[in-house]
């Protein structure tokens, strides 16, 4: 039987590539060292903010699944 997870995984590795993608990016960008610095601080905090979103939407996501869970083995 095949194994969902709601593409949590996907998207936690997807999140994690774009933003190493994103530091090297900024590491071998022509631009002065402080200015990088400051980008990268942006980056990393938008980066953040958006893998929290992530995570409460699979808590969202799982939450919805246990609930469901028990019923559904109840029939079986």
């Amino acid at each position: 039987m095949a194994d969902r997870n709601g593409g949590g995984g996907f998207a936690a590795g997807f999140l994690i590539g774009a933003v190493l993608g994103l530091a090297i990016g900024f590491l071998f960008a022509p631009q002065p060292g402080e200015e990088t610095r400051r980008l990268l601080r942006e980056k990393a905090e938008q980066a953040r903010e958006r893998a929290a979103e992530v995570a409460e939407k699979v808590k969202g996501t799982a939450a919805g699944i246990a609930k469901k869970s028990p019923a559904k083995t109840e029939e079986a």
